[in-house]
């Protein structure tokens, strides 16, 4: 007999179809499972840290059914990005308490990307409102975020399911959500449909070969889920608790095995 597994999870990149993360953990708390890890890119990012911050999934429901983004888009001249940003870090910094990664009830670690170096960066100390503003930086929409040498951009650009950051991490299991794009066509009849959509595009690539067969992943189906709108919140939750009971199962049984030191394929 061994302990209790350290259960990593990971929520992807997806836009506003990343609501359905807060059906995925009010599913597993409903099951008894709370994750030992987490990490965060873009969306994944805030829904990641609101959670290790101490705020429920249903709390977390609230806020996506009552919340109006609009007036938090400060938009200004596109020479770095439509949205400077300053206003919706400010929504995290009180949503996360002022946080840094240290008083945080989970562990967490956020993707960004650097520019300079064209690498991913794991952001695990500091502000947690600050990573995650680094992480949801969508180039071309968000302006980038300058921190000394580096010029941090949306995590999901280079690693849109961040389950290798689990991993590393020290996770027994891994848990991948991922809520992006799926192959199916999406709004290329504006600007910011068409940057999207690009960015979509070249991360399904990328998460492809980033799966791993020994993780369990969480699909949910949000194909017709506009990413830029955020009027959906109570179908992308509800698509996220769905896609999570239809895996719970499989779920439950890798704790079990863990348990066990059974060998055994859970398959």
């Amino acid at each position: 007999m061994r302990g209790s597994p350290k259960i990593g999870l990971a929520l992807g990149a997806g836009a506003s179809r990343g609501l359905a993360h807060i059906g995925v953990l009010q599913v597993l708390e409903e099951h008894g499972i709370i994750p030992d890890l987490m990490a965060g890119s873009s969306i994944g990012a805030i829904v990641g840290a609101l959670y290790a911050a101490g705020i429920t999934p249903k709390m977390m429901e609230g806020i996506a059914k009552n919340l109006d983004l609009k007036p938090y888009y400060d938009v200004g001249m596109p020479r770095l990005g439509f949205i400077k940003g300053e206003r919706i870090e400010e929504l995290i910094r009180l949503l996360t308490k002022g946080m840094t990664f240290d008083q945080l009830k989970i562990p967490l670690s956020i993707t960004a990307v650097d520019l300079k170096s064209n690498q991913s960066v794991i952001i695990n100390e500091g502000f947690v409102y600050k990573a995650v503003r680094a992480s949801i930086s969508i180039p071309g929409i968000f302006v980038p975020v300058f921190e000394g040498d580096q010029v941090l951009v949306d995590g999901g650009l280079l690693e849109r399911l961040p389950n290798r950051v689990v991993r590393e991490m020290g996770a027994d299991i891994i848990i991948g959500v991922d809520v992006g794009f799926r192959g199916q066509h999406g709004d290329a009849s504006n600007i910011l449909g068409i940057i999207l959509q690009s960015f979509d595009v070249m991360s399904l690539a990328l998460v492809t070969n980033s799966i791993n067969g020994d993780e369990i992943y969480i699909y949910p189906n949000l194909a017709d889920v506009n990413p830029l709108l955020f009027d959906r919140a109570e179908e992308s939750i509800e698509e996220g608790r769905r896609a999570t009971l239809e895996m719970i199962g499989e779920i439950e049984e890798r704790i079990r095995l863990f348990k066990t030191g059974s060998s055994q394929d859970p398959d």
